[in-house]
């Protein structure tokens, strides 16, 4: 339907559908290509209704619609109009200036701590692009109850309906802080009580906390090496001298903490398995680390990230547990036993440190989900954590033992596993004139995600290896991918 409405006033052309959706589309074109101009006047109402033969409020609807997203406006007493700069226009310099930014990054002058993290961040995020299979850090992510999940977050909304808009402690919801207390001291052996843990966004939140309570700039802190390249940036960006510890059959190397580093603030480690290579941190050396920090007034953060993918043995003490003196920053997710995007862990800290948490927490972000926390504690306290746990821990051992039979069949004269009674991945010695970035290139190829070692490496790494990680895959995938890898690499 064309109608001409006035001399002045462009044709108009309705689509089909709804009038006020049709008029709409018609008048917010018409701005665009310019055939209403800016500050034109629009006919009322009541005489767009007649021009254009359809309902009054058909045209109300319309009008109203492209005033509210800032196409036209209205002047007391005069009318409606067409605005100066329209909502495209608006995007358009939008994205220009963000161009202009990006071209122009020198001039930023944003904290020199974090542009050194810029390069690394840049590697990591186009490395995870479009890799399916081999992740390293992903649980078992299909066997994750989603129905039951699901039930839960309904309960958890009626039930919360009412406090929703309340204050709550920045610690997080108590119930589930009693919950993981109970659970922790029975599976970890930990020494603590539910004013204790603070609940965080998962592990990297943790070590930040950490690091904005109780480091200033050129603190030093001693890191596990190879190891976690999240923590290492973190303290990075605080400022912090980052001193590297290597470690041996026994773990990490506490001597050359005491003998050399003895001016370090915080031992960041995880010592029942420590990332990448798996190690165990010995009684020995725990209770000399422990002995160290007591009497040095230094602390330990304990990063327990693994602590229920143990295959054949009980689960090892905790730090925290055998920590008499309330040195130990005790960390705990539950991200890879649930599924990545799910960001809850928790915190033990020490009681004398309560009150400066809960601060840095506040200050941080106020609070985690609060939704997510109560169904959460419904799930650990009905059991389903405690069942699921089980079910996943023998999965994951069944998927490792895939894994390591696939590549001794068919990659065995290329990479060495090395096997391990926990984790949820493996370390694969590579061999022969093998590089990492070449078995990393033909994994590429493939779409694996398939890690370097060197990438958790501060120091030139002394013999090339990889990081396959193996629970989020059904053994059947395992062994097909493995094979096809073999074939591609044996060309």
């Amino acid at each position: 339907m064309v109608t001409s409405i006035s001399a002045s006033f462009p044709h108009l052309i309705l689509p089909k559908g709804q009038i006020k959706d049709g008029l709409y589309s018609a008048l917010r074109d018409a701005i665009l290509d310019g055939r209403l101009k800016a500050s034109t006047k629009l006919p009322s109402s009541r005489a767009l209704a007649e021009m254009m033969s359809i309902s009054r409020n058909s045209v109300l609807a319309a009008i109203e619609r492209l005033l509210d997203e800032g196409y036209l406006f209205t002047k007391p007493s005069s009318g409606t109009y067409v605005a100066e700069v329209v909502p495209d226009q608006l995007i358009h310099i939008q994205e220009s200036s963000e161009k202009t930014t990006i071209n122009h990054h020198h001039t930023l002058n944003i904290n020199p701590n974090m542009d050194a993290l810029l390069s690394s961040w840049r590697e990591q995020a186009c490395s995870s692009q479009k890799k399916r299979i081999f992740h390293v850090g992903v649980g078992c992510i299909d066997l994750f109850p989603h129905q039951l999940w699901g039930k839960l977050l309904t309960r958890a909304w009626r039930q919360s309906y009412y406090q929703l808009g309340q204050f709550h402690d920045p610690r997080g919801y108590l119930p589930l802080r009693q919950a993981i207390c109970e659970y922790v001291q029975s599976t970890r052996g930990l020494n603590c009580n539910e004013q204790q843990i603070i609940i965080v966004n998962g592990t990297q939140q943790a070590i930040h906390l950490t690091a904005y309570a109780l480091l200033q700039a050129n603190d030093e802190v001693c890191l596990d090496e190879p190891g976690y390249d999240a923590a290492f940036n973190i303290f990075r960006s605080f400022g912090a001298q980052v001193n590297l510890i290597e470690s041996d059959e026994e773990g990490m190397q506490i001597s050359k903490i005491t003998d050399h580093y003895s001016k370090s603030k915080l031992v960041y480690t995880a010592p029942s398995h420590q990332f990448p290579l798996g190690g165990t941190l010995s009684l020995a050396r725990r209770f000399a680390l422990l002995d160290w920090a007591n009497s040095q007034e230094k602390w330990i953060f304990e990063d327990d990230y693994n602590s229920e993918f143990r295959y054949g043995t009980h689960p090892i003490q905790a730090l925290q547990g055998l920590d008499q003196q309330q040195r130990v920053i005790y960390s705990g997710t539950f991200t890879k036993m649930m599924f990545p995007e799910f960001r809850l862990g928790f915190m033990v800290v020490p009681e004398a440190l309560i009150e400066t948490f809960s601060t840095a927490k506040y200050y941080t972000d106020v609070r985690s989900s609060y939704l997510e926390q109560v169904a959460l504690a419904l799930f650990i306290q009905q059991g389903h954590y405690a069942r699921h746990v089980r079910k996943v821990r023998k999965a994951c051992y069944e998927r490792q033992q895939a894994l390591i039979q696939a590549i001794n069949e068919h990659l065995s004269d290329i990479v060495e596993v090395q096997p391990t009674d926990s984790g949820i991945h493996l370390i694969g010695w590579l061999k022969g004139t093998w590089s990492e970035q070449d078995f990393i290139n033909h994994c590429s190829a493939l779409d694996l995600a398939i890690q370097p070692l060197s990438r958790y490496c501060q120091i030139t790494t002394k013999k090339a290896a990889v990081l396959i990680g193996y629970a989020a895959h059904q053994p059947k995938e395992i062994i097909e991918n493995i094979k096809e890898l073999a074939l591609i690499l044996k060309k």
